[in-house]
């Protein structure tokens, strides 16, 4: 299977790849269609590509970012899944943008979580790993601050998993209005809690137990409508909402009334389950009502006439996990890193810097804007979110990000006035494992024990063949990357240990 180029180009949704030029000039023309109406398509063409001072006149949008936990890179029936059916998600990519290697900051949850929130890569930022209770320092500044700092109104709705409760790192002293949803990383992993917490008051669920199967409360519908509120809310001022959803990880639990499972209850797989009796169709229903959601979302925006002011992410938080997996099943019964068109797997999954724990569905849109159905292979991970969305609204990137705008790319260099940057690399760490990734060359050390290996992905995405002897000047060069992008962590701090999550089972 061979790597998808790391330089910038637009594709038409069939996969043809285009002229980059011509490429580049149907996307201005097509963004600045609705702008230039009045004057007419000749008149734009006679008068030249859009200069800077256009393009600082477009209007701030209000920005949805919404991230499933775990959602593996095929599991969409956009990419051809043979069981997973999820319109929504697929018109929004043949509305927007579907990024083909636009990487997860972490190969796990918390620390993926805070490499978005921060825009500094795992060698920087201050959530490095995965435990459920480290937090944010009071000094780590989020893409929350940056747009609160001109003008929005902010709102976060699920897993926040950067500091809980009586921490320096709950959501609403980083830049968050309001934050509704479960704090600590562990909490969140029952969709049957006893309280979730709203901007750190406890927000009793009654009759639900923290069992992680039953309960009278399901959380994921509370934190949607929350989320859906917050929309009708601030309809008429700018808004960001974040919302990183749990499903479908976690253990999977969800109401028997569902649409999503009453389609899955009753078929009759042979996946080796985790926990329950039906776990793997629970979490095909769990990708299907979340598509649902989505498509909720939209619905809401178009009602609300907000549908063109708005740009919306939608992507994984890490790598899929081979959930569901025996002999039968070697890459796990849904196949979140199996590519059903070739057959062929991104190597492991979340856990590891493998491409399975790094490929991530990532699409964005902003009709308008974002020319529909188009496809970028532009390489770049989640703190470039934090430096884009700083351009996008017009505030200095905080001096201390690690990340890349992608501006160029979403609305076209000549829109945006400036050329698409590159990374000299992308890094990552984990306490026991490091990778990095140069254009097309990828170094993974992984674990403190084990010597460097180095696989070209351009020849080689499935990272089968390790080419460390036959390169290795490009090994110390990726090596000497690794050593400049580490830095001693620094932790948050617990204020109030007398308030924060106790287990799913403490009153």
């Amino acid at each position: 299977m061979k790597a998808e180029p790391h330089i910038p180009n637009i594709q038409q949704a069939d996969g043809d790849t285009e002229l980059v030029s011509s490429a580049k000039a149907k996307l201005v023309i097509r963004i600045l269609l609705p702008t230039f109406s009045a004057l007419g398509l000749g008149t734009l063409l006679a008068f030249g590509a859009p200069t800077l001072a256009q393009a600082e006149s477009i209007e701030k949008p209000n920005i949805i970012y919404i991230m499933m936990d775990e959602w593996g890179y095929f599991e969409s029936s956009g990419m051809g899944h043979p069981i997973l059916q999820t319109p929504n998600i697929d018109k929004m990519a043949r509305e927007g943008m579907r990024f083909t290697q636009f990487l997860a900051g972490a190969n796990v949850c918390a620390p993926t979580r805070s490499t978005l929130m921060t825009g500094q890569h795992t060698g920087h930022t201050t959530v490095r790993l995965n435990g459920g209770g480290a937090a944010l320092r009071s000094d780590d500044r989020t893409i929350a601050d940056v747009v609160h700092e001109c003008g929005y109104t902010t709102g976060g709705f699920g897993k926040w998993g950067l500091g809980d409760a009586g921490t320096s790192g709950v959501p609403e002293k980083h830049g968050f209005d309001t934050f509704f949803g479960y704090y600590h990383q562990v909490h969140a992993h029952v969709y049957y809690p006893r309280y979730l917490l709203r901007n750190s008051v406890k927000v009793p669920l009654e009759g639900n137990t923290g069992d992680p199967y039953f309960g009278e409360v399901f959380a994921q519908d509370l934190i949607h409508e929350a989320g859906l509120d917050f929309i009708r809310e601030n309809a008429k001022r700018p808004f960001f909402a974040y919302m990183p959803w749990t499903p479908p990880h976690g253990h999977w639990g969800m109401p028997k009334d569902d649409p999503a499972f009453l389609k899955y209850r009753d078929k009759n797989w042979d996946a080796t389950n985790q926990r329950g009796e039906i776990d793997a169709q629970i979490y095909a229903a769990m990708v299907e009502m979340v598509d649902r959601q989505i498509g909720d979302i939209f619905g809401l925006l178009r009602e609300l006439d907000l549908d063109q002011k708005t740009i919306v992410f939608v992507c994984g938080d890490n790598g899929g996990q081979a959930y569901f997996q025996d002999e039968r099943h070697p890459h796990g019964f849904l196949g979140p890193n199996l590519n059903p068109k070739t057959g062929e797997r991104f190597r492991a999954g979340k856990g590891t810097f493998y491409e399975g724990g790094l490929r991530i569905p990532f699409i964005v849109r902003w009709p308008g804007h974002i020319a529909p159905g188009s496809i970028s292979n532009h390489l770049g991970y989640f703190p470039d979110v934090m430096a884009t969305l700083s351009e996008l609204v017009d505030v200095p990137l905080d001096k201390n990000a690690d990340g890349i705008s992608i501006l160029p790319t979403l609305l076209g260099e000549a829109v945006v006035g400036h050329e698409q940057k590159q990374h000299p690399y992308l890094y990552w760490e984990d306490g026991k494992s490091v990778a990095v990734r140069m254009n097309n060359w990828k170094a993974i050390k992984p674990n403190p024990s084990a010597p460097f290996e180095l696989y070209d992905l351009s020849e080689d995405l499935v990272e089968k063949n390790n080419v460390a002897t036959r390169f290795p000047e490009v090994v110390e060069k990726l090596k000497l990357y690794a050593t400049e992008a580490h830095s001693v962590p620094r932790s948050g701090t617990v204020l109030d240990p007398t308030v924060g999550f106790k287990g799913h089972n403490a009153p």
